[in-house]
């Protein structure tokens, strides 16, 4: 038996994963070539989560609002008058989107359940991005003095835990390789 036969559903799932994740990168960059970085123009998502984060600080009390960054395609966010976090291409969880994706894709069920999974995860991790956004620009006005663990530590593991944790979800309780 080859080496090929042997671990078939290990190089299916690589194959599934490698095969979702460069088609969902290319459409994500397809959409990203549409906006003039040129002209420092942030693409529609970027704009949304910056927007819908904005609005959460407000709601929790405080006085934020953004503005366009003079010199690339991104938002300043200043809280209570001071400018404190831009919020670039980078912070709008795409590429977590993309790689949450094409992982349910590689251990896909049925078209429905797949689909249904994929749809719930990507709302969920919009949201608690959005909720990461807003509260990493509150640490940033209340806490200065951690602002690089905040946004290069805690809120990185925070955001793929749940990501990891989705996945875990989804093997054990809704793929085809569910135990039953």
């Amino acid at each position: 038996m080859s080496v090929l036969q042997k671990n078939r559903p290990f190089f299916l799932f690589l194959l599934k994963f490698g095969l979702s994740y460069l088609i969902l990168s290319g459409m994500y960059w397809f959409y990203l070539s549409r906006y003039d970085a040129t002209v420092f123009e942030p693409d529609g998502m970027t704009t949304l989560v910056s927007k819908q984060s904005c609005w959460l600080v407000n709601t929790l009390g405080e006085e934020a609002s953004l503005s366009p960054h003079p010199r690339e395609a991104s938002y300043k966010f200043h809280l209570n008058g001071k400018s404190i976090a831009r919020i670039v291409e980078g912070c709008n969880a795409v590429s977590v989107m993309i790689l949450f994706t094409a992982f349910i894709i590689a251990f896909s069920s049925t078209f429905k359940r797949t689909s249904l999974y994929i749809l719930a995860g990507i709302v969920l991790i919009h949201i608690l991005n959005v909720i990461r956004i807003a509260l990493l620009c509150m640490s940033f006005y209340y806490y200065p003095e951690y602002k690089d663990v905040m946004h290069d530590i805690f809120f990185p593991l925070f955001i793929y835990g749940v990501v990891f944790l989705l996945w875990i979800i989804w093997v054990k309780k809704f793929s085809k390789h569910a135990s039953k």
